[in-house]
């Protein structure tokens, strides 16, 4: 069981999104926090295009969320929204999958334009899985981020100091007595 499922919605490798998740194991595994990582790209295409809600490919990744105390669930944003491929695994999750748990959403895009994808696309769907517990968030564009062959680098320390708050609140509220 970890305590922090980490879900990766980029269908890309490398991605900017990813990096984000990647740099979080590393600062919740400091926290004493385990973590397990989940991407779109572990499940075969079609059955996450279908629906295949019955797949054994999805039996781990529903258990994962079950177990989890808290998750993060991250993206890259296209045409104002976050993934299809992230939005066909969320359909898969069985209803209220994620009630009691606390949830920080992540988003990477071009631009500023579309800073309020978490707002209007990303937390309605957590919330109608049942998260009640949805943190503020984090939106960064390309520019704040830089990935080369060496991983990933914060370009903007303005951003590395927003989610590293944004990391310090899910470990909190992971670590609170209610989840030991």
């Amino acid at each position: 069981m970890s305590d922090i499922l980490l879900i990766s919605g980029s269908p890309s490798t490398p991605s900017r999104s990813g990096a984000l998740l990647e740099y979080a194991v590393e600062r919740l595994g400091a926290e004493g926090l385990s973590t397990e990582l989940v991407s779109v790209r572990d499940y075969p295409a079609e059955d996450l295009i279908l629906g295949k809600y019955d797949s054994p490919a999805f039996d781990r990744t529903k258990r994962l969320v079950a177990e989890a105390h808290g998750l993060i669930v991250a993206t890259p944003v296209y045409k104002a929204a976050y993934t299809g491929a992230l939005k066909a695994l969320l359909d898969i999750l069985p209803p209220q999958a994620l009630r009691g748990k606390t949830v920080l959403p992540i988003a990477t895009g071009g631009s500023p334009a579309h800073l309020l994808v978490l707002d209007y696309a990303l937390k309605p769907v957590l919330g109608a899985l049942g998260a009640s517990d949805i943190l503020q968030g984090v939106y960064a564009i390309d520019g704040q981020l830089q990935l080369d062959k060496e991983g990933y680098q914060f370009i903007d320390m303005e951003i590395r100091e927003r989610f590293d708050r944004e990391l310090d609140s899910l470990a909190t509220k992971v670590k609170a007595p209610a989840y030991v």
